[in-house]
């Protein structure tokens, strides 16, 4: 992999692949959380244990569970059975938890504060002026994720999504949205993800795609390295500055 840094305090860090172009794929699949944006409320992390008590009467927490690059219904199984709840009420409660928690934070939607990660908009205007066909790949609730995608004012970019309403496996969820991509674009389409994790590299792997990874969220640039995504960059300003030749820290 080749690897450009540039002079910047901080410093940003720019790895890309030879002989892959980032801008240059046919669909692109964005992660929500840390890539697209961050949530400095707790409305979406309450809505579990407050689902799961009222629909179930058993009380969980996430303390333990790891939430980055996770999907709801990955991190509720994980919390119902760190709570050792039985499995054959989770089961059969499914359904209703999620739809308690999709009502929860819909009721809370006004009071969200999300945050833009740097470059976003700039990023997704510069792949949709090439054609490009967006959508986003995320662990988040259907419900929950477009919630969040309207509330930071970037619904108008997304044409698709999928989400981890059916998927607890964040490998089968990227697989089901890449199917959507090539269904939009074209079944030869080349499906590209764009995330913040190990998880979401992993993933994009696993389905044989490239994936951009940004150091956006809890993971570190050389943690993410170590992974050997196609691309890798501190944030995707960073990432677009050095593609039209602009000093990345100006971005």
């Amino acid at each position: 992999m080749e690897t450009r840094i540039h002079d910047a305090a901080p410093q940003p860090q720019i790895a890309i692949a030879p002989g892959f172009t980032w801008d240059q794929q046919d669909a692109y699949l964005f992660d929500i959380d840390g890539t697209l944006l961050r949530s400095r409320d707790r409305i979406h992390v309450n809505s579990f244990a407050h689902s799961v008590q009222r629909i179930t009467g058993f009380e969980v927490t996430l303390e333990g569970i790891a939430l980055q690059g996770n999907t709801d219904t990955g991190i509720l199984r994980e919390a119902c059975a760190q709570a050792g709840i039985p499995p054959d009420v989770l089961e059969s409660q499914t359904a209703a938890i999620l739809e308690a928690m999709c009502h929860n934070v819909n009721e809370q939607r006004h009071a969200m504060e999300l945050v833009r990660m740097p470059g976003v908009e700039d990023t997704l205007r510069h792949l949709a002026a090439r054609g490009k066909l967006l959508g986003v790949a995320t662990g988040n609730l259907e419900l929950i994720g477009w919630l969040k995608i309207e509330h930071a004012g970037l619904r108008e970019w997304f044409h698709f999504g999928g989400f981890s309403d059916n998927f607890p496996i964040r490998s089968e969820l990227i697989a089901h949205a890449a199917r959507k991509a090539r269904e939009l674009a074209g079944a030869d389409a080349r499906v590209c993800v764009v995330g913040d994790t190990p998880r979401d590299i992993e993933a994009a792997h696993a389905n044989s795609l490239p994936v951009i990874a940004v150091a956006t969220g809890r993971s570190s640039f050389e943690d993410l390295l170590a992974h050997h995504p196609e691309v890798c960059a501190t944030s995707l300003a960073h990432l677009l500055a050095h593609t039209r030749g602009h000093n990345p820290s100006a971005a």
